[in-house]
């Protein structure tokens, strides 16, 4: 999977973006995650990319000149998959503000998506779906907001991470790219990791409680069905905390699977 993340500030992806779990799935070329500056993508002498918006009101509105130029540039990349495999520099490389080339890969139409507290919310079940693209070009929204223009002719979807304001989209597009990283095969290092995760298409509800070494701390003593080494038992105490747990942290959640 390659995705491309289009943001004003690249700095706000890129360090949690190159840690832990990420860091390691691009390593392993699982997915290939770049990080783009909207500016690059400007053409006029100051970089200008938002402006005040029609009919007045507070704040400023991003232009779509540079997010069309950059979603069709990075469009552009993978039609032109027959010049170069991914990772590997065509002899006739375009350059974009200051010198940079860009790289074309060789992938299936990318599926565009815009950070977004106007988009529909974003869960488990919409992560699963995304994981099975190939190319995500995900937009960062900031101010307040995008020229409309772009949503009705540039985006393909629209998503929030919650009911909440952030800074900017940048932030938002970290949460969702790793939501959806380590779902890629190879990303974790036990297969049913994911499978067994809150949210996750087996279980709909919570996740049961975890405990670890030493068996007892400060008085308080791990279960004694978890020391049992009788599976069925554990997979039994585990279905049933798992329940109450949803039950009392997000009841909202009952009913939704099996």
């Amino acid at each position: 999977m390659r995705i491309d993340i289009v943001t004003l500030f690249p700095e706000i992806c890129r360090a949690p973006l190159n840690e832990s779990i990420m860091k390691r799935a691009q390593e392993k070329r699982i997915v290939d995650v770049q990080i783009h500056n909207l500016r690059d993508w400007t053409i006029d002498k100051h970089h200008v990319v938002d402006d005040a918006p029609f009919g007045g009101g507070q704040g400023m509105v991003m232009k779509p000149e540079p997010i069309f130029a950059a979603v069709e540039d990075l469009r552009q990349q993978t039609s032109n998959s027959d010049e170069s495999r991914a990772g590997a520099q065509p002899a006739s490389a375009r350059l974009r503000r200051g010198g940079r080339p860009t790289f074309n890969v060789q992938l299936k139409t990318p599926k565009v998506i815009l950070m977004s507290p106007t988009g529909r919310r974003f869960d488990q079940q919409m992560a699963a779906q995304l994981s099975q693209e190939s190319h995500l070009i995900i937009v960062c929204g900031h101010y307040e907001g995008v020229d409309h223009r772009v949503i009705e002719h540039l985006i393909d979807m629209e998503i929030s991470i919650g009911d909440y304001i952030l800074t900017n989209g940048a932030i938002a597009a970290v949460v969702f790219v790793d939501a959806i990283v380590r779902l890629l095969p190879g990303t974790l290092g036990h297969e049913r990791s994911a499978v067994d995760d809150s949210f996750s298409g087996e279980h709909s509800g919570l996740e049961a409680p975890q405990y670890t070494r030493p068996t007892e701390f400060r008085g308080w003593k791990v279960p004694e069905v978890l020391l049992s080494g009788n599976h069925a038992e554990i997979a039994k105490w585990r279905k049933e905390q798992a329940m109450k747990r949803t039950r009392e942290n997000r009841p909202d959640l009952l009913g939704r699977g099996d």
